[in-house]
């Protein structure tokens, strides 16, 4: 029998959280003292570029970016090494008014000796998003 990869684990629960629109599930798989970084480095979204650190941080990044729209994950690359992994990917994201954002992102989650994740950086380019505005 495979057992999967611990931190690769975390990380199918929290896209499949993010996916579902389930925001308690999602947050259950941090560590209290989790880092979180979506994009890496200063954006639209992190200004300061310092990401967010610990649950409530981390709960208003969901609150303000990710319930504003649906999300779909399709990871075509997975790496495991230590106790991370990295997802190579394409993300949709389709907002208010059909309004469908697409991203190409390498996401790196790495996890604690007991499954939950300490940090989570993704990667990803603004000036390359695919945004896509409904005809009509």
């Amino acid at each position: 029998m495979v057992t999967e990869h611990p931190a690769r684990a975390a990380a199918i629960l929290a896209m499949s959280a993010v996916e579902r629109g389930a925001k308690s599930d999602w947050l259950a798989l941090f560590a209290d003292d989790a880092t979180f970084e979506d994009p890496v480095g200063v954006s639209f979204l992190d200004p300061e570029g310092k990401g967010h650190r610990g649950k409530a941080e981390i709960s208003t990044f969901w609150d303000q970016n990710i319930a504003r729209g649906k999300v779909k994950f399709d990871i075509h690359h997975s790496y495991a090494a230590g106790n991370e992994v990295a997802n190579t990917g394409t993300l949709t994201v389709r907002t208010e008014g059909d309004v469908i954002t697409t991203l190409e992102a390498t996401i790196l989650y790495r996890v604690n000796k007991k499954g939950k994740l300490v940090s989570v950086r993704a990667f990803w380019e603004v000036d390359k998003m695919n945004v896509s505005m409904p005809s009509g």
